[in-house]
C-alpha cells in the first residue's frame, strides 16, 4: 500500500454572484482580514491562524434553499460558528445582512443565512 502523504486543509471556498460582496459579510462578522483579494477572488484568514474561508465569483451560482424540499437546491455545506450568546451573535449577523429561517432544527443552535443563501449555524 502507497504511503498517504501530508494533507492540510488550508480554506473552505463558497461560490457566489459576487466574491467580493459576500467576502466583505464574512469579513464584518468575524473580524478576519483579507490575506487575497483580488477581482472574483477573496481569502479571509483567523488571526488566530487556522483554516481559512475564500470566495469566489460564479456566474451560474444557483442559491440554496433551506430547508430544501423535493426539486429544491439543496445546501452543499454549511458553517458552523461558535459565539458567547447567541441572541447578541445572531442580531448582530442580522444586521450585516443575514436571515433567519422560519425552519430552526434545534434549541440551542440558530440556522442563519448568508447574503448569498448559504446557511451558517451559531452555536454557544
Amino acid at each position: 500500500m502507497t504511503q498517504r502523504p501530508r494533507f492540510s486543509l488550508t480554506t473552505t471556498v463558497l461560490d457566489a454572484p459576487s466574491a467580493q460582496d459576500l467576502a466583505g459579510f464574512y469579513e464584518r462578522m468575524l473580524g478576519w482580514p483579507r490575506r487575497e483579494d483580488e477581482p472574483g477572488w477573496v481569502v479571509l484568514v483567523p488571526p488566530d491562524g487556522g483554516a481559512g474561508l475564500a470566495f469566489q465569483d460564479e456566474p451560474a451560482y444557483v442559491r440554496p434553499v433551506w430547508p430544501a424540499g423535493p426539486g429544491d437546491p439543496p445546501m452543499m455545506l454549511h458553517l458552523d460558528i461558535k459565539v458567547d450568546d447567541l441572541d447578541v451573535a445572531s442580531a448582530y449577523a442580522v444586521s450585516l445582512g443575514a436571515t433567519v429561517p422560519d425552519f430552526q432544527p434545534q434549541d440551542d443552535v440558530r440556522v442563519h443565512l448568508d447574503p448569498a443563501g448559504h446557511p451558517f449555524c451559531l452555536y454557544v
